[in-house]
């Protein structure tokens, strides 16, 4: 993943809903489905400062604790939380250093294999954040440096600071805003993409309700596109992923995952999930192969511009760099 020499599993491991946003958590199963993905070879697992907030990387440091080796660790900052609430972006060269530290003792660890700037901050020079970052290269502490959600402009500032290993952002049939600048520059620079919500929060899995049918702690509750006409309109845009799962005697989410993996090998896309069974099913889409024809179709079947509904509400989709 990306030209600095970081490899990774094809697909690693999305462990936000172990802690939030997906229903009650459960630490005995969401462990339990830690070490099952390290027993089927995925290497990569995804936490950040703000899920929980803190929560999650106190889970995945209990995981790791005496497989360290087996795994590679990526975290994100970039935030300003307070009494347990984000109130804002932050990414100050000292705030960097601070999160650094306190995500290293959450984890358990001494080193992070993969720190990313969660979210841009406008107020931050890029080159001060991620000169701020390189000093934790030097100084031992991180091995790779990523970056999430941002655009063009910034993935060229942050990468002549100093070389980007990875852009996090969602990427998947049913978000694919960044095929016309974001990967050419990826691709330009050799930098990897880490692909979150490759399922498109469970749509593309075929598992999903409509919006009022989640409880008010699940964050499908007030996903646009889960709502109203828009979930009628985007049942039937996935239509060609349930139709190919069953041609192939797979699910649509392998089907999903797939397609994202034939895109490239420098893609590895993290789906997430607390649940064994999940997770099992989801490694199995590595050793699915789709012919060109299968490709093209679902190319076809989920353009650009295809979904109904926004990614976020407008106040998170201000937190986006395009």
């Amino acid at each position: 993943m990306g030209s600095q020499g970081l490899e990774v599993s094809a697909l690693g491991l999305g462990c936000l809903g172990m802690s939030q946003s997906y229903g009650a958590a459960d630490e005995r199963e969401s462990i339990a489905t830690l070490h099952r993905a390290m027993e089927l070879g995925v290497t990569l697992f995804d936490t950040a400062e703000v899920y929980g907030p803190f929560a999650n990387e106190t889970l995945l440091g209990k995981a790791i604790a005496g497989r360290r080796q087996k795994v590679a660790v990526a975290t994100k900052f970039g935030w300003r939380i307070e009494g347990g609430k984000v109130v804002g972006l932050d990414s100050r060269p000292e705030h960097v250093k601070e999160v650094a530290e306190a995500s290293l003792k959450r984890l358990g660890t001494d080193y992070i294999d993969l720190f990313y700037q969660h979210r841009v901050d406008p107020e931050v020079p890029v080159e001060d954040t991620v000169g701020a970052m390189a000093d934790l290269v030097k100084a031992g502490k991180v091995r790779y440096l990523g970056l999430s959600e941002a655009g063009e402009a910034n993935i060229r500032r942050a990468y002549a600071t100093h070389p980007i290993s990875a852009l996090q952002s969602e990427y998947s049939l049913w978000e694919r805003n960044l095929e016309p600048r974001i990967l050419p520059v990826l691709r330009e620079l050799g930098i990897g993409l880490v692909p979150f919500c490759p399922l498109g929060r469970g749509f593309l899995a075929g598992s999903a309700k409509r919006s009022e049918e989640y409880p008010a702690d699940d964050w499908r509750a007030t996903d646009p596109r889960f709502a109203g006409e828009n979930f009628e309109r985007n049942q039937r845009a996935a239509a060609t992923v349930r139709e190919i799962a069953a041609e192939k005697c797979a699910t649509a989410a392998q089907v999903a995952l797939a397609w994202l993996l034939g895109k490239g090998e420098d893609i590895v896309p993290i789906p997430g999930t607390k649940r064994r069974a999940y997770l099992e099913e989801n490694v199995k889409a590595a050793d699915l192969r789709l012919s060109a024809e299968e490709m093209a179709r679902l190319d076809a079947a989920l353009p650009p511009g295809t979904v109904a509904g926004e990614r976020y509400n407008p106040r998170l989709m201000a937190y986006i760099d395009r």
